[in-house]
């Protein structure tokens, strides 16, 4: 308890899909998980918005990524491979947010969403969309994401919210 963590937050690499894909198994059942082939075109469509945190020793042990659409609301249909991103889009989605069941509570998870707000921010979004489960309302509700109600989202059979910040 109380240990600092000294961890690294930057920008996904191909050649760590392995690692991508470890943590996210990790956190989603297999319904919800982004499939090996979907890391592998989000590493290519998007690779400045997949942002990992890594431990030295350790390796990778966090993820979050998201294209950026032109609608406020995340569809279902972005999860698709052939997802409409593009950089000029004013919506910064989250797709996944995902931090080893080992290094949880640690502020992992606060922290990579931090940084990739601090992308579309700069990057000129308006702000960020998620869907999320009702147990994690609070938690992005104290990082200023109001609730938008009940998603449409029928991923991975589950009841999701959206959630949405706006800059």
């Amino acid at each position: 308890e109380g240990v600092t963590m000294e961890y690294t937050i930057r920008t996904v690499t191909p050649e760590e899909l392995d690692a991508v894909c470890r943590v996210e198994n990790r956190c989603f059942p297999a319904a919800e998980a982004a499939t090996r082939e979907a890391f592998r075109t989000r590493i290519a469509l998007f690779p400045e918005r997949l942002l990992v945190a890594e431990l030295p020793d350790v390796g990778i042990v966090g993820l979050i990524n998201g294209c950026c659409t032109d609608t406020p609301v995340l569809g279902d249909e972005l999860y698709e491979p052939d997802c409409p991103h593009s950089l000029k889009n004013p919506w910064q989605t989250v797709f996944g947010l995902a931090v080893d069941p080992e290094y949880q509570h640690r502020g992992i998870a606060k922290n990579l969403m931090n940084a990739l707000v601090t992308r579309a921010r700069d990057g000129g979004q308006k702000g960020v969309i998620l869907t999320c489960k009702k147990e994690k309302i609070g938690f992005y509700e104290a990082m200023g994401y109001v609730c938008q109600g009940e998603s449409a989202s029928e991923h991975g059979g589950a009841v999701w919210y959206d959630m949405r910040l706006t800059f």
